[in-house]
C-alpha cells in the first residue's frame, strides 16, 4: 500500500509516491509559475503526480510496487483552506487561487480519494511519524517561500476551530511593521521568509554600493547567506537580523505551546548551522525557563522531501481512522 503525495508551494510543486514507513520511492518537482493561474497550476500538478507514479512503476519490480498499490492522495497546500472539502481559500502565497476544489479535482483526475491539509501542518504530522525524534508534542516552522507552521500536540495535530490552526507565521513581531501578505504588518513571515530576507536585502543594497551584494542582479536569501559567510557587512546585517526575529519568533511559540521540540524545515535551512546555531540560542534564552528547559530546536532530516512527505503523513492519517472508525 502507497499513496501519492503532492506538495503545493509558492515556488516548487513537488510529488512522490511514499510508504507506509515513510519512504519515497519517488520523488519528482516543477516550478509552480503561479503567474499561469490556478487552472493551469493544477493541469501541472497532475502531471507532476502522474510522472511520480511512472517513476515509482519503474522501480516496480524491485520494490515491489506498482500504480495499482496508491490507494490515496495526500496534498499539501498553504493556507487559508477547508480540509474538510479540500477547497483552496485564498493563500497570500498563491494568487487567484479563491475557492478553488483542489482535493476534488485530484480525487477525480486520479480515481482515488484525496484528502488536503495546510502544508506545514501536514509536514509538522510527517515530522512527528517518521523524523525519529520520539516526543509527544513539537512545532513545525517551514522557513521557506513563506513562512508557515504547524503543531503536533499529545501526538495529535492541532487544527484550531475553523480548521487554519497553525498560522504560525503570522505571529506578529512588530505591530507597526513590514507589511505582510497576510494584510496585517509585523508579521514574522515579512522578516524571515525566503521571500522577505530577498526583499530587505534587495532594499538595503540601494544605500551601500559598497556591498558585494550591489553588484548581483538579482538577490535570493541563498545569496544572502553566501555572502554573510563571506563577510559581507550588509549581507552580515541583514542575515542577523533574520535569525534574532526568527529565535524570538520561536521564543514565542516555545512559551504558547510548551512542545518538547522545534523543527526547522523548508529551503532556508539549508544554511545549516549557520541558522540553527543563533536561533537555537536566541529561541532557548528568550523562552521562559521551564518551557526552555523542556525544548530543544533542531532541523528537519528531510531536506527537500519534507512536504511530500507531510503530504503522505495526512493520507495514511486519514486511512488509519478510517480503518479504525
Amino acid at each position: 500500500m502507497t499513496v501519492l503525495a503532492l506538495d503545493v508551494g509558492g515556488t516548487k510543486l513537488a510529488a512522490g509516491v511514499v510508504t507506509p514507513d515513510g519512504h519515497a520511492l519517488s520523488f519528482v518537482t516543477a516550478p509552480t509559475g503561479i503567474d499561469d493561474g490556478p487552472a493551469t497550476v493544477v493541469d501541472r500538478l497532475t502531471e507532476l503526480g502522474h510522472e511520480a507514479l511512472r517513476s515509482a512503476a519503474a522501480l516496480g519490480n524491485k520494490a515491489g510496487v506498482t500504480g495499482n498499490d496508491v490507494v490515496a492522495l495526500g496534498i499539501g497546500c498553504g493556507g487559508p483552506l477547508d480540509p474538510g472539502t479540500g477547497t483552496i481559500l485564498g493563500p497570500p502565497g498563491l494568487p487567484g487561487w479563491y475557492d478553488v476544489p483542489l482535493g476534488p479535482l485530484m480525487a477525480e483526475r486520479f480515481g482515488r480519494p484525496a484528502y488536503v491539509e495546510n502544508d506545514a501542518s501536514a509536514a509538522a504530522l510527517g515530522e512527528y511519524r517518521w523524523g525519529g525524534w520520539n516526543v509527544r508534542s513539537l512545532v513545525y516552522l517551514t522557513v521557506s517561500t513563506g513562512l508557515g507552521g504547524g503543531v503536533i500536540l499529545d501526538g495529535e495535530l492541532f487544527r484550531g476551530a475553523a480548521g487554519q490552526g497553525g498560522e504560525l507565521g503570522h505571529v506578529v513581531v512588530d505591530w507597526q511593521g513590514r507589511e505582510c501578505g497576510c494584510g496585517a504588518r509585523g508579521c514574522a513571515e515579512a522578516y524571515v521568509s525566503g521571500t522577505a530576507i530577498a526583499r530587505r536585502a534587495e532594499e538595503a543594497r540601494q544605500a551601500d554600493p559598497a556591498s558585494s551584494l550591489a553588484g548581483l542582479p538579482a538577490i535570493t536569501a541563498r545569496e544572502v547567506v553566501t555572502h554573510a559567510r563571506a563577510g559581507d557587512r550588509l549581507a552580515r546585517a541583514i542575515w542577523d537580523e533574520t535569525t534574532a526575529i526568527l529565535a524570538r519568533t520561536v521564543a514565542v511559540l516555545i512559551n504558547v505551546w510548551e512542545p518538547e521540540l522545534v523543527v526547522l524545515g523548508g529551503g532556508v535551512t539549508r544554511a545549516g548551522g549557520h541558522l540553527l546555531d543563533p536561533v537555537r540560542e536566541g529561541a532557548l534564552r528568550q523562552a521562559m525557563l521551564p518551557a526552555a528547559k523542556a525544548c530543544d530546536v533542531a532541523l528537519s532530516g528531510h531536506g527537500d522531501t519534507v512536504g511530500v512527505l507531510g503530504a503522505a503523513a495526512i493520507a495514511f492519517h486519514h486511512l488509519e481512522r478510517s480503518e479504525g472508525a
